[in-house]
């Protein structure tokens, strides 16, 4: 993998210097995935939020059911700024 045509696409400006530390850091973690993906998770139960006291009290197994859309008003009913139906943000150069 191409550190830095991976740089290129996240719009990063990257030193050839730092883009040959990355490149074998990012082939570690790569690397690191591939054994990952060798692993059998099946019958593994889905959890979120790792052991913490949140992860344990968030209910994460449920029917994924679609539901209404939230609407335009609904949207940006609280934003800070709305404007004609539109979240108004600040101009970037």
């Amino acid at each position: 993998m191409d550190v830095k045509h991976v740089a290129k696409l996240a719009h990063l400006e990257m030193a050839d210097e730092d883009a040959a530390i990355f490149q074998s850091q990012l082939e570690g973690i790569v690397t690191y995935i591939e054994q990952l993906n060798e692993l059998d998770t099946e019958g593994v139960e889905q959890m979120t939020g790792g052991l913490t006291a949140e992860g344990l009290a968030t209910d994460c197994v449920r029917d994924d059911v679609p539901s209404g859309a939230l609407g335009q008003e609904s949207a940006t009913g609280e934003a800070p700024s709305a404007v004609a139906g539109h979240f108004r943000v600040p101009k970037v150069l």
